[in-house]
């Protein structure tokens, strides 16, 4: 399954993403419901109930239930309302990895074409990146991770979450001097964890 994953995101790594999607990932405006915005605040109020009622309750979230399908239907259903629903990418990444695949069973698309459904969506989304280097990372992709917690840092500069992120991935990566970099804007930001600054510590990076 690593060989079939690390393929497909080759494959995205080379074709740009109009012709992946139109080739793979699929047409966005091909459902009946949406797409809407997660982040429009109307689109919150007015859509998001009828499909989180529906389709992604909490037990869904929690990776424990359908409430009227398969798990993997259920979030996908989610996705192609609202592309850009960061809880459900965070849940269809957790799932696929739970299950060891890159389709979890009732999913309309792989979770990497939801992730290149949600960029092409909205590509101005930050948090959609940041959910995506984490799960690139978690499948082993750290150069792809780091392309994409760099795209959400320059997005949402402010955000310390991010920057702290990307700091302990340049930490692992030995760049040191990116790493303190990232490190004093997370902590400029009141970042909590003191994780990264110790480990520059224990090194005299610090």
């Amino acid at each position: 399954m690593k060989i079939i994953i690390s393929t497909f995101i080759i494959i995205i790594s080379l074709i740009p993403y109009q012709l992946l999607a139109e080739s793979y990932c699929g047409d966005i405006n091909d459902h009946r419901y949406g797409p809407y915005d997660y982040t429009n605040p109307d689109h919150r109020k007015n859509k998001l109930p009828v499909v989180e009622g529906a389709h992604f309750t909490k037990n869904v979230e929690r990776l424990i239930e359908g409430n009227t399908g398969r798990l993997g239907a259920e979030i996908a259903y989610t996705l192609r309302s609202f592309p850009n629903h960061v809880r459900a990418l965070s849940a269809m990444s957790k799932l696929a990895i739970r299950d060891k695949t890159n389709q979890p069973g009732g999913s309309s698309h792989t979770v990497l074409c939801f992730f290149e459904r949600a960029i092409r969506f909205k590509p101005d989304d930050a948090m959609v990146r940041s959910i995506f280097g984490g799960h690139l990372l978690k499948i082993g992709q750290s150069d792809m991770a780091m392309e994409q917690l760099i795209i959400a840092a320059e997005l949402d500069p402010n955000n310390p979450t991010f920057n702290y992120n990307l700091g302990l991935l340049y930490f692992d990566k030995k760049n040191y001097a990116q790493a303190k970099s990232y490190a004093n804007r997370a902590y400029s930001q009141n970042f909590p964890l003191p994780g990264l600054k110790d480990k520059l510590k224990n090194i005299g990076k610090w």
